[in-house]
């Protein structure tokens, strides 16, 4: 009699525990890479870049291959992942940096407190994802790069996150954790130098580790931004524009080891100075080590969700802000961060969600970063932030095998703009122009402009909509409101 007693007893506890998890909203985890190219990956056909824990995300769920962010740089970029808006509607339409450096200057003291980097941030006005959690009793977290503000109301902490520790601005020193000699690390709303000279993405894993242990047993909200494989920002112009690695993944790559060196070149930057600078290899080496280090940081996050039992009811987005910079690999796409062709703004993005999400597919549906803020509202089952437009929509649906709700997309950097619609795609930049056929030319290669001038003349016309549409906006931010 005792031995049936205990025996329902332990029936009745996992019952309870079933329910219990069929009951809680799922966990977020959103990681988000810095300037990763397009091909970086294993899963995404890279038969160089070591990315084992990636590429067991992307078999755990769904691989987008067709998914665009909304800006081809840091900033606005972030700014529309963390509020599902354009960034011509939240305001962030430009980065929050100052350029001097760009140009070999460096700040006087005191000099810098004055600078725009140091005084713009997203508007207050603005909800941001972990605020609207933070009322669906989520916990949320931050490790790694903020670039939203750096004044106390813009910090993490005054937007919805309990937990912060990372970099506020665009780019650091692996190692230094300075942009351009400026310390850039931030405890919560206190500037810090107590790690400086440890790498960075081993600090950010530290802190997300400690985070998942203090709040695992109840929901929370990851966000996991990497400096990784952004160029050090770093004035010295032998390692300036080249990611960092150490030692132990660098040696992952003995063919880049034997092929890295320097060589002689001028910086135009630096007066046309000769400097012995890293050569193509030694930066490519740089680039994937810091990346395998990213994979590896990642991996343990995966591990302590499969070691806790978390890994089911866990939303898992992995994406780069923009499309790949410096040594990265953007094949077949082409160009690079910050332009308008696919290699600017057409990233790897991995979702993953065992609970709701079939395993090992992959997706080429028209998607972007503007879905991540209303997937995640639709996944915990809450509404989005009252009397505020969202630019994206729900994509689950669209993650079990529905057809993209989108049939367009646009985007404008100062001059340059850009327009997708359906498999067309128009731009207009700096860097060139031209009327593709992405489904025939993904790689952007044959402009169809005189051959099909009434399609050119439609994409035109849907642009001009769209950039009336958000000039009519409330207008938000530091470039709006003069």
């Amino acid at each position: 009699m005792l031995f049936i007693m205990k025996i329902t007893t332990f029936l009745s506890l996992i019952l309870m525990s079933s329910i219990t998890m069929r009951g809680r909203p799922p966990n977020i985890v959103l990681i988000v890479s810095d300037d990763q190219g397009y091909r970086d990956l294993g899963c995404f056909g890279s038969k160089e870049v070591l990315t084992p824990h990636l590429d067991r995300l992307a078999k755990g769920g769904v691989k987008l291959n067709s998914f665009y962010v909304s800006w081809p740089a840091c900033t606005p970029s972030r700014g529309s992942i963390l509020t599902g808006r354009y960034p011509q509607r939240n305001g962030i339409y430009d980065m929050i940096r100052n350029e001097a450096p760009d140009y070999g200057y460096k700040y006087k003291p005191g000099e810098y407190e004055a600078t725009f980097e140091r005084i713009g941030g997203m508007d207050v006005r603005e909800i941001l994802l972990p605020q609207v959690l933070g009322k669906a009793g989520y916990t949320s977290g931050i490790f790694g790069k903020w670039d939203l503000g750096v004044h106390k109301r813009f910090l993490p902490l005054a937007r919805g996150f309990h937990d912060f520790y990372g970099f506020v601005n665009t780019g650091i020193d692996y190692y230094t954790h300075e942009r351009y000699g400026v310390p850039s690390m931030y405890r919560n709303n206190t500037p810090t130098l107590e790690d400086r000279g440890t790498y960075c993405t081993d600090l950010f894993d530290r802190e997300a580790m400690r985070f998942l242990r203090q709040n695992h047993r109840k929901p929370f909200f990851l966000y996991m931004p990497f400096n990784a494989p952004h160029g050090a920002s770093n004035l010295d112009p032998v390692i300036r524009g080249a990611a960092q690695a150490p030692e132990k993944f660098k040696k992952l790559y003995p063919k880049l080891q034997a092929q890295a060196g320097t060589e002689e070149r001028a910086y135009k930057r630096y007066g046309d100075k000769v400097f012995a600078m890293l050569n193509k290899p030694a930066k490519r080496l740089e680039f994937v080590g810091s990346v395998s280090a990213m994979d590896a940081s990642i991996g343990r996050v995966l591990d302590f969700l499969d070691d806790h039992d978390l890994a089911r009811n866990t939303l898992v987005i992995f994406l780069s802000d923009n499309g790949g910079g410096g040594a990265a690999d953007n094949t077949p796409l082409r160009g690079a961060k910050g332009q308008m062709f696919e290699g600017g703004i057409r990233v790897p993005c991995i979702v993953r969600w065992p609970a709701r999400i079939p395993a090992g597919k992959s997706s080429d549906a028209l998607l972007t970063s503007l879905e991540i803020f209303p997937t995640i509202c639709a996944a915990v089952g809450i509404d989005g932030p009252a009397d505020v437009t969202l630019d994206g929509f729900d994509m689950l649906p669209v993650l079990l095998g529905k057809p993209s709700p989108r049939e367009e997309m646009f985007w404008q950097r100062r001059l340059d703009k850009a327009a997708r619609v359906g498999h067309w795609k128009w731009v207009e930049s700096s860097r060139g122009n031209g009327l593709f056929d992405l489904s025939k030319d993904l790689s952007e290669k044959n402009d169809l402009s005189s051959q099909h001038p009434e399609i050119l003349a439609k994409l035109k016309k849907r642009f001009l909509n769209w950039k009336e549409k958000m000039a009519t906006a409330e207008p938000r931010g530091p470039f709006r409101d003069f």
